[in-house]
């Protein structure tokens, strides 16, 4: 939910708000934390010969997709990461969010975690690092991990496909001004969970992901975007918007006016407290 910018004396900076990413708004959060694994064509003897990671799920997801795909322990594929030897970029320190690329990828007999997963930063590689996505990033003055970090949180805030490149224009034009990022998905994301309430204790916690509290990007990625996003990062179009909410399924509105996206919120809210009242009659 939308926030009061705090003072300038207030902020601090992330360890790589390099760029002050902002945006702000209650919108509908794509990526939910409880999702079923997919898969596809099972062998006659049921064991499944291809895993699909969809676009916006977070590591943790792929990470339980993964055992459960291969019928390993909960926990397997996270602790085989220190042998896996990703070829992540230097900012990732390591983590594999936003890497872990939403695609198809074949299950064989002697598929391991390890191979699994490099499999998809290779991939998360091989589509980043091409020419349109850092001309991209560098036409807007970040590197391919800042973009792909700005991908993560337009999959994450944007309704529909549609709406990415406005939400996108958002974070840019907002970058611009110098204003906090304000959005619920980085909450979600440090909270681990996926929700419509964002409260005021919430945009309270100490976390280098909330964004009500700290300017620039949360220091990784929240999500796994898919190529649309990244498109939306790179390449917004033009526009004058600073807010936006998701009011109901298929009614974002994006505005420059903040009394007019505060009637938005407004709107927003009547529709959840009565979306409630019907699911609990």
């Amino acid at each position: 939910m939308q926030k009061n910018t705090p003072p300038r004396s207030t902020i601090r900076l992330t360890r790589r708000g390099r760029i002050a990413l902002v945006a702000t708004g209650a919108v509908v959060v794509g990526t939910a934390v409880a999702v079923p694994l997919l898969i596809l064509a099972p062998e006659e003897d049921g064991r499944p010969t291809t895993l699909v990671i969809p676009e916006g799920w977070r590591a943790s997801q792929v990470y339980a997709a993964v055992d459960k795909a291969l019928a390993l322990p909960a926990g397997s594929t996270k602790k085989s990461l220190a042998k896996a030897a990703l070829k992540l970029p230097n900012d990732a320190e390591g983590n594999p969010e936003g890497y872990l690329f939403p695609a198809t990828y074949p299950l064989q007999e002697k598929t391991t975690p390890e191979k699994l997963l490099a499999l998809m930063v290779d991939t998360a590689n091989e589509k980043f690092n091409g020419a349109p996505i850092a001309a991209g990033a560098q036409r807007n003055a970040m590197n391919v991990y800042q973009a792909v970090t700005i991908a993560s949180i337009v999959q994450a805030e944007a309704a529909t496909r549609a709406d990415m490149g406005k939400v996108a224009r958002v974070v840019f034009n907002r970058l611009e001004r110098g204003m906090p990022l304000q959005m619920d998905s980085t909450i979600n994301y440090a909270l681990g969970r996926s929700t419509l309430r964002t409260t005021a204790n919430d945009t309270r916690i100490d976390s280098p992901y909330n964004s009500y509290q700290r300017m620039g990007l949360p220091p990784t990625p929240i999500d796994n975007p898919g190529e649309e996003a990244m498109r939306a990062a790179i390449n917004p179009p033009p526009g004058d918007w600073l807010y936006f909410v998701t009011v109901r399924p298929g009614d974002t509105r994006f505005t420059a006016d903040y009394a007019e996206h505060q009637r938005n919120v407004a709107e927003f809210n009547t529709h959840l407290k009565k979306d409630g009242a019907r699911a609990a009659g």
